[in-house]
């Protein structure tokens, strides 16, 4: 049986915009070596419902407003494409936090080596300038905890296990995932990709913190 898409549950001019604003951002993270091949997934909240979302299997350096569907809070398609296997962890994310305006989810090589590495369940930052890129901090004088999920391919059960720890800790900035890579996110793109720019600097210096021998 058919889906039957309901395109009154968003504004097309606003899915027209997030549309070409992914599809950009998709570019400059596949150029940056973020994103290689199909990895990776992007997302811009519409309203209080639903995102746009990038489809499942797209190469990020060639994505096209064809590419961008919408999907609800329960990560059902609202428009025609197919739903990245990961839509969970973008609308876990926008369901608890009205705040959150886009969710960047990348493969970069210091994110996924660091958190194949990473021993514990929380990877510590503290002491950088660059903390002070992140929305709300005024001093690099303080810590930033992320959170490192083991990967697990039941994502719904992913999801849930994000939410608990955002209960009873921080919500914070991001959060990363063993062997697969980090989840950031912010009000809007822009915000989004400045957090993210900082945290792939920071993981680099947290990497070469361990080549040296300092951590």
């Amino acid at each position: 049986m058919a889906l039957a898409f309901d395109s009154t549950a968003f504004d097309t001019a606003a899915l027209q915009s997030a549309a070409a604003d992914l599809c950009r951002y998709g570019k400059q993270l596949y150029d940056r070596d973020w994103s290689p091949a199909t990895s990776s997934n992007y997302s811009v909240r519409l309203n209080e419902h639903c995102c746009a979302l990038t489809s499942s299997g797209k190469h990020k350096g060639e994505l096209t407003p064809a590419d961008i569907l919408v999907v609800n809070w329960q990560g059902e398609p609202l428009t025609p494409g197919k739903p990245s296997a990961e839509t969970r962890l973008h609308t876990q994310l926008y369901a608890r936090d009205p705040a959150i305006g886009a969710v960047l989810h990348t493969h970069s090589k210091a994110a996924v080596v660091l958190s194949q590495i990473h021993p514990n369940s929380e990877l510590i930052l503290e002491g950088w300038e660059l903390l002070k890129a992140f929305a709300g901090q005024t001093s690099h004088d303080c810590q930033m905890v992320i959170a490192v999920f083991d990967n697990d391919q039941d994502i719904t059960r992913l999801a849930n296990q994000v939410e608990q720890r955002m209960q009873t800790r921080q919500q914070g900035h991001a959060y990363l995932i063993r062997g697969h890579g980090v989840y950031t996110w912010g009000r809007d793109l822009a915000e989004c990709m400045r957090h993210l720019e900082a945290l792939e600097h920071l993981f680099d210096y947290q990497l070469e913190l361990k080549r040296l021998g300092q951590q």
